[in-house]
């Protein structure tokens, strides 16, 4: 064990390890970590320049990239934080998460689509009259600000607590020192984010897999002999659905460490994935990005826990509660709870949000039940929360979008199963009396207000009134219908 070093110094220590190692891989271009670390050196003294500080936020509206990176070290290199957003948000949300956030500078995006703040484009050319040498060492107040839409529709943000120091030569999670690990999602959610950061931070090459394609993954994984790798179930299901001469085809031997997370992963699927690569590589984490509490379970626990998410990590507990805030006996469903050691708002705080909570409790808002051993089992997600191929979307969100249209009465948006995205959006839409806007001018419509993954893969036109006078909806009954219809027509 070394000492804890704060991030800015960690990618400073692995550089003078080793400079020529390779840090990362976007495309077909990797680069050492010599030369990132003197990138995002003079990318830091060209952030100060701009008055960027510690303790600022900076909005990166970037997509993966080695600018991404250069960028993140860069801020770290500061004391800032780096606050990601989507690439491809459109100006409205942008412009929310903005106003929210009150960021010192936002990197990537179109300056014309936020005035009054500070914009740099995406591309800035280095300055490469400036010094190379680090730094000051300087710790930061928080390491990453996450955007989520919350429970409401509205924007807030995660800011996370801790991490902010961490030992550059102890192994997290399986990821070894100078290992090599795939990323396999954008580094604006959490997820790919954080265990990107976990690589990067104790010495590994991170390779990119852009846009996903499951055959490419497995060719990356031969290609780059990756040793950990992060996935989401939707993805494991594209992967399983190859031929088996394809998904063989590809020398995976490399593989020590498989993570899952992020939405339910079916039993059928995670048995398949355990009989094609064993047990002992597949491990899996339910919790959520505000850290609050998790649950964690290999394959070898699972082949006798069929369907649990696992037991309560350390440094946390773990309650499943009845509505009025009583301890469900095992096997009772009830909300589930998390605490961490510290205490509330040890692991985050929100930014245009307030957390449900129940005393020091906090929930991410799910339903499931504990056995007789303590492992725990999901039963549903949040009411209305909908998980679409590992990404949350919530229904006031996408209801608004719809809602803005001018030919739109009323909208209910709910969740359907989905053998391949876990569920997919679905929207309910009444329109005006006389009006007659189609799929696909609503589809063109949301699309340009709110990000992609969330606009609803159908628009089911009704003729009866979706609310009743008090405004209210049965949403469980609306799904269910859908659900009763589709297995009867099958």
């Amino acid at each position: 064990m070394s000492e804890k070093l704060p991030l800015g110094m960690v990618t400073l220590f692995h550089a003078r390890r080793d400079p020529d190692r390779p840090m990362a891989t976007f495309g077909n271009e990797t680069r050492t970590r010599g030369e990132m670390e003197a990138r995002a050196s003079r990318r830091a003294r060209m952030l100060a320049a701009q008055g960027v500080g510690h303790g600022d936020f900076v909005t990166l509206t970037l997509p993966n990239s080695f600018e991404y990176l250069e960028t993140s070290m860069a801020l770290w290199k500061l004391g800032a934080t780096p606050q990601p957003l989507s690439s491809t948000l459109p100006v409205p949300e942008l412009r929310a998460f903005v106003d929210l956030v009150r960021p010192k500078v936002v990197i990537g995006a179109d300056p014309a689509a936020l005035p009054g703040f500070a914009v740099n484009p995406r591309g800035l050319p280095l300055d490469e009259s400036l010094s190379a040498e680090p730094l000051p060492s300087i710790e930061c107040k928080y390491w990453r600000a996450n955007a989520s839409g919350g429970s409401t529709g509205l924007p807030k943000i995660i800011v996370t607590h801790g991490a902010t120091s961490v030992d550059p030569m102890a192994p997290v999670m399986g990821i070894r020192v100078d290992g090599v690990q795939l990323n396999p999602g954008p580094l604006y959610h959490s997820g790919p984010l954080n265990f990107a950061a976990m690589g990067w931070l104790t010495g590994g090459h991170v390779v990119d897999g852009g846009r996903f394609d499951p055959a490419t993954m497995l060719a990356l994984i031969e290609k780059h002999r990756i040793d950990w790798l992060y996935l989401v179930p939707t993805m494991m299901h594209r992967i399983w659905r190859l031929p088996t001469e394809v998904r063989e085809g590809f020398d995976l031997s490399s593989l020590k460490t498989i993570w899952h997370m992020a939405a339910h992963c079916p039993v059928w699927l995670k048995q398949h994935w355990i009989d094609w690569l064993g047990p002992e590589c597949l491990w899996e984490l339910y919790g959520s990005t505000e850290a609050h509490g998790c649950t964690v379970i290999n394959g070898v626990d699972w082949l006798t826990h069929k369907g649990s998410v696992g037991k309560v990590a350390p440094t946390f507990s773990l309650a499943v509660l009845d509505e009025q805030g009583e301890a469900c006996a095992p096997h009772e469903v009830g909300e589930i709870y998390f605490k961490p050691d510290g205490g509330r708002n040890a692991t985050y705080h929100y930014i245009g949000a307030t957390a449900k909570a129940v005393g020091e409790w906090e929930t991410p808002g799910d339903l499931g039940y504990l056995d007789e051993e303590g492992y725990l089992y999901i039963v549903d997600r949040r009411t209305d929360l909908i998980v679409s191929g590992g990404a949350n979307v919530f229904p006031a969100e996408v209801e608004a979008a719809i809602e803005a249209h001018p030919d739109v009465e009323c909208a209910i948006v709910i969740g359907l199963p989905d053998d391949d995205l876990g569920h997919r959006v679905h929207a309910l839409v009444e329109r005006k009396p006389g009006a007659s806007v189609d799929a696909d001018g609503l589809w063109d419509h949301v699309a340009s207000l709110i990000v992609r993954y969330k606009v609803p893969r159908q628009f089911e036109f009704v003729t009866s009134p979706l609310r009743d006078e008090a405004g209210k909806v049965r949403r469980s009954a609306l799904r269910e219908e859908r659900i009763s219809e589709s297995a009867g027509a099958k």
